[in-house]
């Protein structure tokens, strides 16, 4: 699937099951670097941007799917349970079920 910059941010609604994550960030990583280069401004850190914007979603999301528990859902993400807690609470997620 061929992307272009003139799409608008919504360009994957209808289509999002057919594109894979790593070309949806590709695509929006893009982009990005293309806005800067126009705007002609420098980014520091993109790299710890970049994984806290996937990184908070999913282990919000595994975490809803287990109801909230951090053991079954550090297994399933393949960390260790402590190490979940500390990225928990960095980036301040509500780990509990409501």
């Amino acid at each position: 699937m061929e992307l272009n910059y003139n799409q608008s941010d919504n360009l994957f609604v209808a289509n999002l099951n057919a594109v894979s994550l790593e070309k949806l960030v590709k695509s929006k990583l893009e982009i990005l670097f293309k806005q800067r280069e126009e705007a002609e401004v420098q980014i520091n850190g993109l790299y710890s941007i970049v994984m806290e914007q996937v990184e908070k979603p999913l282990i919000e999301l595994s975490l809803k799917s287990f109801k909230g528990n951090q053991v079954k859902t550090a297994q399933m993400l393949g960390i260790n349970r402590n190490t979940l807690k500390k990225k928990i609470d960095n980036y301040q997620i509500k780990a509990k079920n409501k």
